[in-house]
């Protein structure tokens, strides 16, 4: 590392220097590839950034006079630099992306974290169970994708159901069966569990489905086509007509398909549109030949300078670079605008273990695909900027309603549990026009009374607030994020005086407002209670401003509640099972293992639970009664 000033920093430690003086900093580095990390003066990361040369790379952000405002700006905040060298260019942009990912600069280009893509899984049973799936993957299943987002897969699976009726259910439900279920009636499933389909016939189910999901619809038909005629012949005419079924079924599937070739290899598509000053990534996924959807990404600091047009290579190399991280690519990666892809090339064909390669723009059918993935963006931008539009609104009639012309974060409590049982509070963050779920907190309330709403209210804000009074007592940053300016309190007079005595308590001066059902407890007849004010504050039913308290309010109650049922569940789970004399903790890992989970050993018979290791008949009689 060399850095640029006297002595090194500790991490976010202030610099003493008054102004950073390039020209003997610039003379010491090296024309070797590497990293640079540019620092203002109380130690903070400004930008990440890579190069092939760090010298011309560096040099460049203080002889260009053509950058734009931003960079500009940056540059003017820089009171050091440090500079890590690497052997290629190639590591150099994984250590860029992984310094960006954790240090989050700034004036990087940053795209959200996303998990980890859905896939479809056939499993390697004997009748494989067709499912989506994510996570990592296991060398005896068939997995395809992946999928843009769960909801494509989940309706992949609908759909193949439909034409080849492959099970679904879990191998506990599978192995524990002795007659078909539901999804055999409505002829979903054909009841392999029941012994209603040899293995043979299964197999070809499974071989079509995954033939489908690679993209040769044409073979799939042929096999369909084939067999439906030796039925015909054998005069098996039931077996003909579900033939037939299937096909007709294989050709909605089609007709849904508007990309489809079967000559084409994998590929992503990836077209960035601008819009108003605001940029959005598209990323459209085919696979075999098959297009499988499309997401949107909208990148953050992205304002000042960054949404000019010859600056979406720049975004779109930023994406590349953060999405591909730590993730197999395709072999062929789609783009709307050229640029330097040679190390982007390496790093991805070294993760993913095979060539991969990226194409600045196309011809043919993939042009098509190309302006297919940009017209979606253009959509995703329009949608979007209405989006916010609305937002808008809804926050200037906030700030005018509460007199808070810089309103711009709102922190919103509630609290959840049945009969006091299992108490969660839950911490919602609306900023910057949106709701901010990276940001959302729950906290899981012990120590009080059962069902003491008031001391579980302070026990969430007390958690929530300390952290940010110790580490940030001035506004600005703080561990549990930034200052709000506004915290909402789902609740009456009671909640808010307790957050009124816990403000005063941290010596934090951040404006309340209690959020309390009206008299009939209908949407619109919410009352606003503000400290110190005796008259609660009534808005109009279709305010925009009450529309935004109740957005965020809804969802702080939404997180609460799924937040409880989780703690529930999980809590009456374990009890009901740990209350049965002669059941420990082994023998409740395997009842739990064979039968799913505490539904599945509810249904299961005395019989079915005698066969679980290390349950004897007298046991399982014990258990079925204590359950039933």
């Amino acid at each position: 590392m060399t850095p640029g000033f006297a002595s090194s920093p500790q991490p976010n430690s202030p610099l003493n220097v008054q102004a950073f003086d390039p020209k003997p900093f610039l003379a010491s580095l090296p024309l070797l590839p590497g990293v640079y990390r540019m620092l203002d003066k109380e130690g903070q990361v400004l930008y990440v950034g890579k190069a092939a040369q760090l010298k011309k790379r560096v040099a460049s952000y203080f002889q260009k006079t053509n950058i734009s405002p931003r960079i500009r700006l940056m540059v003017s905040h820089i009171a050091g630099v440090e500079v890590t060298v690497t052997r290629t260019e190639a590591e150099a942009l994984l250590l860029e992306n992984n310094l960006i990912k954790a240090l989050k600069p700034r004036y990087n280009i940053l795209f959200r974290d996303d998990k980890s893509y859905p896939y479809i899984v056939l499993t390697g049973h004997k009748f494989p169970r067709l499912t989506y799936y994510r996570g990592a993957t296991e060398k005896h299943n068939q997995y395809f994708g992946p999928y843009p987002n769960a909801a494509a897969a989940k309706e992949s699976v609908q759909l193949l159901q439909k034409i080849f009726r492959i099970r679904t259910c879990e191998d506990s439900v599978f192995n524990n069966r002795a007659r078909p279920c539901l999804l055999h009636q409505i002829h979903r499933c054909t009841a392999p569990c029941a012994g209603l389909i040899q293995e043979e016939g299964y197999a070809d189910d499974i071989r079509n489905a995954a033939l489908l999901l690679r993209g040769k619809q044409s073979e799939v038909e042929g096999a369909l086509r084939r067999a439906m005629g030796e039925a015909a012949e054998r005069q098996h005419y039931e077996q003909a007509a579900a033939l037939r079924d299937q096909l007709a079924a294989l050709h909605t599937v089609q007709q849904k398909q508007f990309v489809e070739n079967a000559r084409a290899a994998d590929a992503d598509i990836v077209a960035v549109a601008e819009l108003g000053g605001m940029v959005c990534v598209n990323l459209a996924i085919v696979r075999g030949g098959r297009h499988l959807g499309d997401k949107s990404f909208f990148p953050q600091n992205i304002s000042g300078g960054y949404a000019e047009g010859r600056a979406r290579g720049e975004v779109l190399e930023a994406f590349l670079a953060q999405h591909y991280l730590n993730r197999s690519a395709p072999p062929l990666i789609i783009t709307g605008e050229e640029i330097e892809s040679a190390a982007l090339e390496e790093l991805f064909s070294a993760q993913s273990g095979g060539k991969v390669r990226i194409l600045g723009g196309a011809t043919g059918e993939r042009r098509e695909w190309l302006e297919m993935a940009a017209q979606n963006a253009v959509l995703a931008l329009r949608r979007e900027a209405e989006k916010k539009l609305g937002q808008q609104a809804r926050l200037d009639a906030l700030r005018a309603a509460l007199d808070l012309p810089e309103l711009a974060r709102i922190e919103c409590f509630d609290v959840s549990h049945t009969m006091g049982e299992a108490t969660v509070a839950s911490c919602v963050v609306y900023d910057n026009l949106a709701m901010r779920n990276s940001e959302y907190r729950r906290y899981n309330i012990a120590g009080v009374t059962a069902g003491d709403d008031y001391a579980a209210m302070r026990q969430a804000l007390l958690r929530r607030y300390r952290k940010l009074q110790e580490a940030c007592p001035e506004p600005g940053r703080g561990s549990e994020g930034r200052r709000p300016d506004l915290i909402l309190v789902d609740g009456g007079g009671g909640q808010l005086g307790v957050a009124v005595e816990v403000m005063a308590e941290l010596g934090l001066n951040i404006l309340l407002l209690g959020v309390a059902k009206g008299p009939e407890r209908k949407a619109g007849e919410e009352q606003l209670l503000l400290p110190g004010r005796e008259k609660p504050l009534q808005l109009p039913p279709d305010s925009p401003a009450l529309h935004l308290i109740q957005q965020v309010r809804d969802e702080a109650h939404r997180f609460a509640v799924s937040g409880h049922r989780a703690r529930r569940g999980k809590a009456r789970t374990a009890s009901s099972l740990e209350e049965i004399g002669g059941v420990g903790e082994k023998r409740r890992r395997s009842l739990l293992a064979r039968f799913g989970g505490l539904q599945g050993v509810c249904q299961a018979s005395v019989d079915e639970l005698a066969q679980v290791d290390g349950i004897s008949r007298a046991l399982a009689e014990k258990i079925y009664q204590q359950l039933h």
